[in-house]
């Protein structure tokens, strides 16, 4: 697993935790799996998909009654990122705030990650390993 011991991989606004909790719900899954996959114009997209198990090597983020598993090759991508859930005039969606990310499409669904010596600069400590 990934980690930092003491520190969630990821974290999730109220407004993600409500959304979360309402889809849970409604579908009876066990939770959602978040990921990356190649894609999209800047290289790389979030993937979101409901699941009714954990996956033995997911990492499990609970947080006031929401689940999140991230799957297993996007731990490295996802530590740190902030999930939020936004209404506006034209789009509702789950919205990623991820620091490892060093830059994204006009369109916000398509990123690119931080190199390797970014990171280093981003995690002093070392940048966290799989288990």
């Amino acid at each position: 697993m990934f980690g930092i011991p003491g520190k969630q991989a990821v974290t999730m606004t109220p407004a993600a935790i409500r959304q979360i909790v309402k889809l849970m719900d409604k579908k009876g899954h066990a939770g959602l799996r978040i990921g990356v996959k190649k894609g999209g114009c800047a290289g790389m997209e979030y993937t979101m998909d409901y699941v009714d198990d954990v996956g033995d090597h997911d990492e499990v983020v609970e947080q006031d009654g929401a689940r999140v598993m991230i799957a297993p090759m996007a731990q490295m991508f996802l530590f740190g990122t902030e999930i939020d859930y936004s209404v506006e005039l034209l789009e509702s969606g789950f919205k990623f705030n991820n620091p490892n990310v060093s830059d994204a499409c006009g369109c916000g669904e398509s990123i690119k990650f931080k190199d390797v010596e970014e990171l280093s600069e981003a995690f002093p400590d070392g940048v966290p390993k799989l288990n």
